[in-house]
């Protein structure tokens, strides 16, 4: 690739705010507390990732850091200015679950048409190279495939050469090629010291793409932390045996456990430390069936959300569902 001014890395500044930042915010849509006293920092150079189930705050939370809402408490800043003058300035990115197709335009035509609306904008080439999209810059955007049409959506989001882009569940609809070629995309554009803050239905995408995993439930964080960290914290592994006629009421007790479930003749514990709950279990008597494997980030979701949340196989189908519906209820996820 060319080097041009815009992919050299950005100057460090003395006491430089932070890329995104929450104070104490809050959001309500009537009786739905869709952000509630939210506290968050996100540094420059950082690639975030929203996760939440649906109603939890997550296209709230987008719509405040993008100024499109306005809090009813606290406040939002980027790069230590209002969103609306961040965003204006190009300094901010945003790549929208919405958006139509503009008929007869070329994809060239349309982020060429975009990047003059910013002061200092990003080359039309270079957001097209960096979209993987050279080869289509020619092509009608109302005749691109699915997968084509977002690598679109993304070129528009740089058109301003921002700091920080924003996506809404990016790769929803994509298929694995799709979703695949999306992603090195953007890593192409966070090496490059920019931040990147990203809502997802795909966990396996937050454990793979994220420095950090922000969990929101009813309008709250409920966890900030690596895949990793998360893992270890809803209980790091889970052990699981066959109960054989074997008592469950001393289960709970056995160190390390954080978790017991039960169905049916199996007993599966969700443990921090498996070596010594596996060692106590022995030491009561034989153990059939044991596998010790460890929790993976949508057993941590489920943890971290409650038991009413679904599982990761439904949570992920429920992106597809619910086809892009923003009722005020719904808002609130």
């Amino acid at each position: 690739m060319t080097q041009t001014h815009s992919e050299t890395a950005r100057p460090a500044a003395r006491s430089v705010p932070a890329a995104v930042s929450f104070r104490h915010t809050a959001k309500s849509f009537g009786p739905v507390h869709a952000v509630a006293g939210l506290d968050l920092d996100i540094r420059r150079g950082e690639t975030v990732a929203l996760l939440g189930r649906n109603g939890a705050g997550k296209s709230t939370t987008i719509s405040l850091l993008l100024g499109l809402d306005e809090p009813d408490a606290g406040s939002v800043r980027l790069f230590g200015e209002s969103p609306a003058r961040a965003v204006r300035s190009g300094r901010v990115g945003a790549m929208l679950q919405e958006g139509r197709a503009v008929p007869r335009l070329t994809v060239r035509e349309l982020v060429a048409f975009v990047a003059r609306t910013y002061p200092a904008p990003m080359p039309v080439a270079e957001a097209l190279e960096l979209a993987g999209l050279t080869g289509l810059g020619g092509r009608r955007v109302d005749r691109l495939s699915g997968g084509q049409a977002q690598r679109v959506r993304f070129a528009v989001a740089l058109a301003g050469n921002p700091e920080l882009i924003v996506l809404d569940e990016p790769t929803a609809a994509l298929d694995v090629e799709a979703r695949r070629a999306f992603w090195v995309s953007m890593r192409a554009y966070a090496r490059r010291g920019n931040t990147v803050l990203f809502s997802t239905h795909y966990l396996d995408e937050a454990d793979a793409h994220a420095d950090r995993i922000l969990v929101l439930d009813r309008g709250r964080a409920v966890a900030d932390d690596t895949g990793e960290g998360l893992r270890r914290a809803a209980g790091g592994s889970l052990v699981a045996f066959d109960l054989a006629g074997r008592s469950t009421e001393e289960l709970t007790t056995l160190p390390g456990v954080v978790a017991v479930e039960i169905a049916g003749d199996r007993a599966k514990l969700r443990t921090q430390d498996p070596d010594a709950t596996v060692v106590a279990l022995v030491h009561r008597g034989a153990v059939r069936g044991l596998e010790v494997t460890a929790a993976s980030l949508d057993e941590a979701f489920l943890a971290l959300t409650g038991s009413g949340a679904r599982s990761g196989a439904d949570y992920r189908a429920g992106a597809d569902t619910r086809a892009g519906s923003d009722t005020a209820a719904e808002r609130a996820r």
